[in-house]
């Protein structure tokens, strides 16, 4: 089916679905293939439980006028997600990066649809699916989409810009964060900067953090481009205050105070800030959408638990952003200290280096106690407490019980599940 007529299909039943578990109602089903399974063979479930039509790409699934036969049912939904984003009159806005994409784009989000009626990427779906299906919950009076783009290789974020393609774009940083599918430091640069190239090829905007080295060299002849800066007078004005925990700045003599813990967060609430200038978000409130924002989801979050104070930041984890959260948490004016680190993972060849240097930072700190959880943590030569799994952790605390009081750090990889340290407490 020729995409303009399946747009027609989707304008009437205009929900889309992957997954038979979470059919809606008169949705459109699209029977997507993965390494274990083919969607082609939950298409009559689909059906079953009330999609309206079900996208397929095997034809001898296509039983019934209520199937819709394509080539490919991942290109065709991708194609649709592009054709729909030209049918929208929405800005769409990209960001990247390798740390901090979530939460600025949910600080983004907050800030612009104090003026604009916005959607943005629900959680983290930033791939090749969970951007086509973002681009398709864009309505008739959707004035702002923001675009989470993920990646751990080469040529995707070029794929994924090609789909939405983007009116503005914004890369967070280059940090160490899947190095083993980039091929190292550089190949990070390179794969994150193919939103810069997509939107300086085709003479669209871009938004930039002006102190950091590597955009603003790279931006240095573009001209569409707006950015922040802590003290360069040619770009907007943003001062950090302090972080002890909540980050705080000062944006054009007002104090934002937010609910973000760690320095390094404060890149994040700037280019929200930004971005809220540029399209005329009043000061005042901008400065309401930042301190409004709490985070969530095991990111940056300060909790209370027995008498602990908790920083849990336990959704991800790379050399770039444990370093950052480290010496942060050195600074923080709190006794004692404690700090739960997990392994990172992705990082290939590096992995023994990048841990060691990790462990020989967290033991260089002024900490009361430094927990190693994991296979890499656990190999480095360390005289840090290291435990090979979170069960001998577990067992290690249930006999020797955490000092009450304390100030204590969580950090690791997605895979390693730290927040079940709270549990430990």
């Amino acid at each position: 089916m020729e995409i303009e007529k399946l747009h027609q299909r989707f304008l009437a039943h205009p929900r889309i679905c992957t997954d038979t578990r979470k059919i809606i109602k008169d949705c459109v089903f699209f029977a997507l293939k993965g390494d274990n399974f083919n969607g082609n063979t939950y298409a009559a479930e689909a059906l079953r439980k009330g999609a309206a039509f079900a996208v397929v790409d095997e034809s001898q699934y296509a039983v019934s006028d209520s199937y819709i036969l394509v080539e490919d049912a991942l290109e065709s939904l991708q194609q649709l997600a592009t054709f729909h984003r030209n049918f929208s009159t929405a800005k769409i806005i990209a960001l990247t990066g390798s740390n901090g994409k979530t939460t600025t784009k949910e600080l983004i989000n907050a800030v612009l649809s104090k003026k604009y009626r916005t959607i943005a990427t629900i959680g983290n779906l930033n791939n090749h699916i969970g951007v086509p299906l973002t681009l398709l919950s864009i309505t008739e009076d959707t004035e702002m989409a923001i675009i989470e783009m993920g990646a751990n290789h080469q040529k995707e974020i070029e794929s994924l810009c090609k789909i939405a393609l983007p009116d503005f774009g914004y890369i967070t940083n280059f940090g160490k964060a899947h190095l083993e599918g980039f091929g190292g430091e550089e190949g990070v640069i390179k794969g994150k900067s193919e939103m810069y190239d997509f939107l300086m090829a085709n003479d669209r905007s871009i938004f930039m953090n002006a102190d950091d080295p590597i955009q603003f060299e790279k931006l240095r002849d573009h001209i569409k481009k707006f950015g922040f800066s802590k003290d360069k007078k040619e770009f907007y004005r943003i001062s950090f205050v302090s972080a002890n925990p909540f980050v705080k700045m000062v944006v054009e003599e007002q104090t934002i105070t937010s609910q973000l813990v760690g320095s390094y967060n404060f890149t994040n609430c700037a280019a929200a800030i930004v971005m809220g200038k540029y399209f005329t978000v009043p000061v005042a409130d901008i400065k309401n959408a930042i301190e409004s924002y709490a985070p969530k989801n095991n990111r940056s979050q300060l909790l209370e638990k027995n008498g602990h104070h908790i920083i849990l930041d336990a959704y991800n984890a790379n050399p770039t952003s444990m370093d950052a959260a480290l010496e942060n948490f050195d600074g923080m004016e709190a006794v004692p200290k404690i700090a739960f680190l997990g392994d990172m993972f992705e990082l290939g060849k590096t992995a023994a280096i990048e841990h060691q240097a990790i462990a020989s930072l967290a033991a260089s700190m002024n900490f009361n106690e430094v927990f190693l959880i994991g296979e890499n943590f656990h190999k480095t030569d360390s005289d840090l407490k290291k435990f090979d799994t979170f069960e001998a952790l577990s067992e290690y605390i249930a006999k020797n019980p955490v000092e009450r009081s304390s100030t204590i750090l969580i950090k690791g990889s997605r895979g390693m599940a730290l927040e079940r340290v709270l549990e430990l407490l």
